[in-house]
């Protein structure tokens, strides 16, 4: 059983605030639940310590992290674990659905078309140093004090 009931609290929300709060569709979710239970599944077969917390509950923490930045001591808090087991949760679910190719965002790398790969564009930067005006020094301003005076 999970120490938090957070998971049962945003699964009563409606299709279009889950996603707000969790910020994934619930479909996907299913989908994450679903390869994170095959790979816990496999590994249980060897035995090993019985978790903490629910399954559920460990996807939330990794969802609510990337949403909110929140640092892993305060989900730690929220989560009753410690920060350590937060980042250690988080990265291990991240992990399982990294090797997962479902959940692999899609190539952000553009190719350059084939008609302009001829055409070489330039941009030139000025970068030539310039003094900054600075105020002058002089001794009515500076408060001259000896050595032995501070303390």
């Amino acid at each position: 059983m999970s120490k938090t009931i957070k998971y049962y609290k945003v699964n009563k929300l409606k299709e279009e605030d889950f996603k707000r709060v969790v910020g994934v569709r619930k479909e996907t979710y299913k989908e994450m639940l679903k390869v994170v239970r095959e790979y816990y599944k496999e590994r249980k077969a060897k035995g090993g310590r019985k978790k903490s917390m629910s399954v559920n509950d460990e996807i939330l923490m990794m969802l609510e992290y990337y949403r909110e930045y929140r640092t892993f001591k305060h989900i730690g808090v929220d989560y009753g674990v410690s920060e350590s087991t937060a980042h250690y949760i988080v990265t291990k679910i991240e992990k399982i659905l990294i090797e997962d190719k479902r959940f692999h965002l899609k190539s952000l790398k553009h190719k350059i078309p084939e008609e302009d790969s001829n055409r070489v564009e330039v941009i030139i930067v000025d970068v030539t140093e310039s003094q900054c005006e600075r105020p002058k020094k002089n001794k009515k301003d500076i408060i001259q004090v000896r050595k032995r005076n501070i303390l």
